[in-house]
């Protein structure tokens, strides 16, 4: 039965119409970001709800979801700087957060199953009419944290993130954790568990490492528990939740029981409340060599924190061995004197070496570049 998820959220956080509004929105110009000094951005699409991003090589449509009931495709433009049309492809899916492009077909992760459509030879203009083709039915139906995020890993095999459904709780089945499956949705396995919220996956070039991020616990103040990065090198890794509530913070009542096995904890620790979604390892020419197998991470912004933090984007950087060795901000701006005119989510490398960011709440996807082509931000 499809869901009015907007109306769920207003309801369960009560303070955001406090941080968010439209006049901030209307009031900030894309002049308002800073980034380091080379780059550029400028909006590539206006797309209602953004989310996750899929990119099709072979016809250059970028696919994305979002957490309501339509999935669009975005067409390319005559330029790489700036899409073409965006298309309707469905508009009765239950929260299509999650896509994946793989081997002809688009992956949809939708909050109760993941299913795929066979992609088309050249850019769709049209509804797609065709009955999806169920790929696993048997996730969580929750409305709590029922965002999946997928993506395919070098293994050939797909990734999928399932939330927990609750701020803390005991999970149950596949909840909080990343499953991993075949193509066609057989010999399904839990990948990894003790993950409270990811909404972000990608894997290391090189060390073929799945790094995802994960989101701390709410209600326990401005400044804790952290938000996560984490790296999974092989299955059957803990992550720690609930019994660590983020990092190495405890939530009370859990801070007495034993965890089920020694918990792997966070590579990198973001600050509390920042929701750090989407990651994504750089790996173009396009921008200077310093960049090349460091990772971006779109911080989405905090709702329960006394001043908001967030809205921005991190880089975190890694040596030559793979190791993180650093974090700093990347993009910020989107959040003006309290006020916040942009969320980002997701990040996705196009072939020129460029990044497209999406924003659910602006409903755009901007295009961020390095050195030609702009004078500044667009």
């Amino acid at each position: 039965m499809a869901r009015n998820h907007w109306l769920y959220r207003l309801a369960l956080y009560p303070f955001l119409g406090l941080i968010f509004s439209g006049a901030a929105w209307a009031a900030s110009p894309l002049d308002r970001l800073v980034m380091p000094p080379g780059f550029h951005i400028a909006v590539y699409a206006e797309v209602p709800g953004a989310r996750s991003m899929a990119l099709d090589t072979a016809t250059g449509v970028v696919y994305v979801g979002t957490r309501h009931r339509r999935l669009y495709a975005v067409l390319p433009g005559d330029s790489s700087a700036k899409a073409g049309a965006v298309v309707t492809l469905r508009d009765d899916l239950d929260v299509p957060n999650g896509v994946a492009v793989h081997q002809g077909y688009l992956y949809v992760a939708e909050q109760p199953r993941i299913v795929r459509f066979p992609l088309p030879k050249t850019p769709p203009d049209t509804y797609w009419s065709a009955t999806p083709q169920v790929v696993y039915g048997s996730l969580p139906d929750k409305a709590h944290h029922g965002w999946r995020y997928m993506a395919f890993g070098p293994d050939g095999k797909l990734y999928v993130t399932v939330g927990s459904p609750c701020n803390i709780c005991s999970d149950h089945g596949v909840e909080g954790t990343i499953l991993r499956m075949n193509s066609d949705g057989s010999a399904v396995e839990v990948f990894a568990s003790g993950i409270r919220n990811s909404v972000g996956m990608d894997f290391q070039p090189g060390t073929n490492t799945l790094f995802f991020t994960d989101n701390g616990t709410d209600m326990m103040g401005d400044d804790v528990p952290p938000d996560e990065l984490n790296a999974a090198p092989v299955a059957g890794l803990f992550f720690g939740f609930p019994y660590y509530a983020g990092g190495h913070a405890r939530f009370k009542g859990w801070d007495q029981q034993t965890p089920p096995q020694t918990p792997t904890f966070p590579v990198v620790d973001f600050h509390a409340h920042t929701a750090s979604l989407g990651i994504r390892f750089y790996t173009g020419r396009q921008f200077p060599e310093a960049y090349r197998h460091d990772a971006f991470v779109a911080q989405h912004g905090s709702w329960n924190r006394s001043v908001p933090i967030g809205y921005r984007i991190m880089r975190i950087q890694f040596d030559a061995d793979g190791k993180v060795v650093g974090k700093r901000v990347f993009v910020s701006g989107w959040l003006q004197k309290g006020q916040a005119w942009g969320r980002p989510v997701d990040i996705l490398q196009m072939p020129d070496g460029a990044l497209l960011v999406s924003d659910d709440y602006a409903g755009r996807i901007y295009r961020i570049s390095y050195g030609t082509g702009a004078s500044g931000n667009q």
